[in-house]
């Protein structure tokens, strides 16, 4: 996913973008979703969450 579709994941979670990196937005994005924040922690394959928007890119 492109950080630009990202960041209007992350607004519309109320998380302020400003310059952060895609790869903390994302785990912000996963904190206010209430789930695991594991995003390119090298756990995709163990982590059991099949249906994360980001496993494609976490990989």
């Amino acid at each position: 996913m492109k950080l630009e579709e990202v960041k209007k994941i992350a607004q519309a979670h109320g998380i302020k973008v400003a310059k952060m990196k895609k790869a903390d937005l994302i785990r912000s994005i996963q904190r206010a979703e209430g789930n695991n924040d594991c995003y390119n922690s090298g756990s995709a394959d163990t982590c059991g969450q099949e249906e994360c928007l980001w496993r494609d890119d976490c990989r």
